[in-house]
């Protein structure tokens, strides 16, 4: 699928072998995943460029590899700080001059990278939507001659989206300050509604649009009505007894008592949530991303960005909010390729309360609406007979067949006897 302008080409572009030599001598990959090919040549080719693909495809290397190749300068944004951080220390391991202007950095720190970028020293700077939307920010990349804009987490500027943040929808006025260069976004999440509104919101010309498919096939998908009490939650963690995982609650006070429980239970689970003190929800985060065997309990307020790829396992305590956040937040499980198992717990007091909150948040009615079509995909999947990733592809445009590794196909019990056979998948 795409919608094309004329590539930029002239007799300096940077070809696709030597992005191919570039891919195995200095990130070490032998050949490109699915996918990433037909983007990176484009970007090389100096079109625009909006890229859906699914989490765990590779989508950061489709702008850092024409970045090593390009004589002009790269500008990332990204919405958290520990993100940018995490890219650019897997950037400069790879020895690739990368660094994050970013307001938790001192003031020597800051100075320095400002210094890099005078001098042309930097191959990639990752900014957040707040601080490019700085004047004083514009005017230092327009001097340090930004070639390429590469927007991480795209789905952020579309109010339709799952993860709306208002400070993205500066970024169209900042592309027009640095003088409309080329443009490269990337999301693993945007349905029809949310593609459209990306595409109006941040290009100034036509991009080419890649959906590279929304199948996560090494996802085991699972849905259950809810039963009293808290023997769903351990049973499943403990079938994933040593491993990673993320338990999702609708409420902080719920992923406190859920934390508390699973240690109970000899689990190490730790809660996460925006209410928690800020040194001890980075201990926590610390503790998940670079420990083995950790819980993680948590509201929403974690997970954008995470980049942890064993993760064996999300469960969801509560119903998401729409098919958009579930998706997206299984998502977060397998990044690795290997099997990971999800379930989500579902009442009907969760599709209530989601009801009540789309009714009472305040959106315009237009929005209220396209809220309650994705809570109703959502629900629907729940309660359906149909195979879960059918389900779940169709509300993405996407034709499947049964897919043989949810508990529709399964069955019950053969769902069971395979979490507890597989729920340490022997690593590669």
């Amino acid at each position: 699928m795409s919608r094309s302008s004329p590539a930029r080409m002239d007799a300096h572009t940077p070809n696709l072998m030597a992005a191919q030599e570039a891919l195995r001598s200095t990130f070490g990959f032998a050949d490109f995943r699915p996918g990433q090919r037909a983007i990176i040549e484009t970007v090389l080719g100096g079109a625009d460029v909006l890229a859906i693909m699914p989490t765990g495809s590779g989508k950061s290397l489709c702008y850092q590899l024409p970045a090593l190749l390009r004589d002009d300068l790269t500008v990332v944004v990204s919405p958290l700080i520990a993100l940018m951080r995490d890219q650019v220390a897997q950037l400069e391991s790879h020895g690739i001059a990368a660094a994050s202007l970013n307001s938790a950095n001192d003031f020597a720190e800051n100075r320095r990278i400002i210094d890099r970028l005078a001098r042309g020293r930097l191959r990639l700077v990752y900014v957040s939507p707040e601080r490019l939307a700085q004047p004083d920010t514009l005017a230092l990349l327009r001097r340090a001659r930004v070639g390429l804009l590469a927007v991480d987490e795209a789905h952020c500027i579309s109010q339709w989206g799952h993860a709306f943040r208002p400070d993205y929808l500066g970024l169209g006025n900042a592309l027009a300050a640095l003088g409309g260069v080329q443009t490269v976004a990337f999301t693993a999440t945007a349905d029809a509604a949310t593609r459209a509104d990306i595409l109006g919101k941040l290009f100034c010309r036509a991009p080419r649009v890649f959906v590279n498919g929304f199948d996560r096939p090494n996802l085991a998908l699972r849905m259950r009505a809810k039963t009293p009490g808290r023997g769903q939650i351990m049973d499943f963690v403990r079938a994933h007894a040593g491993q990673s995982g993320i338990v999702y609650c609708g409420t902080r006070r719920k992923t406190e008592e859920i934390a508390d429980a699973l240690r109970d239970g000899g689990i190490t689970a730790r809660p996460y949530h925006a209410g928690l003190e800020h040194a001890r929800r980075s201990r926590h985060q610390d503790m998940f991303l670079h420990q083995d065997g950790v819980v993680i309990v948590a509201t929403i307020a974690f997970g954008l960005g995470i980049d942890k790829p064993d993760v064996r396992f999300v469960l969801h305590a509560d119903l998401p909010a729409n098919i958009e956040s579930y998706y997206h937040e299984i998502g977060r499980a397998g990044r690795d390729g290997l099997p990971a198992d999800t379930l989500t717990l579902y009442g009907k007091d969760d599709i209530r309360l989601r009801r009540l909150q789309i009714a009472e948040s305040g959106a315009s009615d237009a929005q209220k609406d396209i809220d309650r079509r994705r809570l109703d995909a959502l629900v629907a999947m729940c309660e359906s007979r149909r195979c879960r990733r059918q389900n779940l592809l169709a509300y993405f445009g996407e034709a499947a067949t049964s897919c043989g590794n949810c508990d529709i196909c399964l069955g019950p019990r053969r769902w069971w006897r395979a979490l507890w056979r597989h729920g340490r998948p022997t690593p590669p």
